[in-house]
């Protein structure tokens, strides 16, 4: 038996409760961008970055300093052609990056990498599970406080 949920974060993870969750395989590691390279060369697989009516996916943008965290448009920005080959868009690539972790790939992507791996995505409890790091009743998979010793975590 897990927590799962928070009653003091945000609104839709309410109400916190306990929930039996089944043994379940979890990589320790995340898909790299070889891994990914050998899936797309067996199979073909156009990521949906590249098929879209406009191909390309949104990046991360570094800010000067603190944002309103309301407005995700002040780091992230749509950059055409930017797909998993080319994570910042055109003129970018992955060489020397191939152990680095595949980015740029929607869930539809990572489901068919998974199906292909012999497979599945975790369920959302599962994944908060995972997330927790072992620590099944606590707010952070480091513990119950967000800065201990005034130390920032994440």
């Amino acid at each position: 038996m897990v927590r799962v949920g928070s009653d003091t974060h945000y609104t839709e993870e309410r109400p916190a409760h306990d929930r039996v969750i089944a043994p379940f395989f979890m990589a320790s590691t995340q898909v790299t961008n070889h891994a990914f390279a050998e899936f797309i060369a067996a199979t073909g697989w156009i990521t949906l970055a590249e098929r879209r009516e406009v191909p390309g996916s949104m990046v991360f943008v570094m800010t000067d300093g603190p944002v309103d965290l309301r407005d995700p448009a002040q780091w992230w920005r749509f950059v055409p052609g930017a797909n998993w080959r080319q994570p910042e868009g055109p003129g970018s690539d992955i060489s020397g990056r191939m152990d680095h972790p595949v980015v740029q790939v929607s869930y539809e992507d990572a489901q068919a990498y998974a199906q292909w791996a012999g497979y599945r995505l975790p369920d959302e409890w599962e994944w908060e599970t995972a997330a927790r790091g072992g620590l099944p009743h606590c707010d952070y998979c480091w513990g119950d406080e967000f800065s201990p010793d005034g130390e920032l975590m994440a």
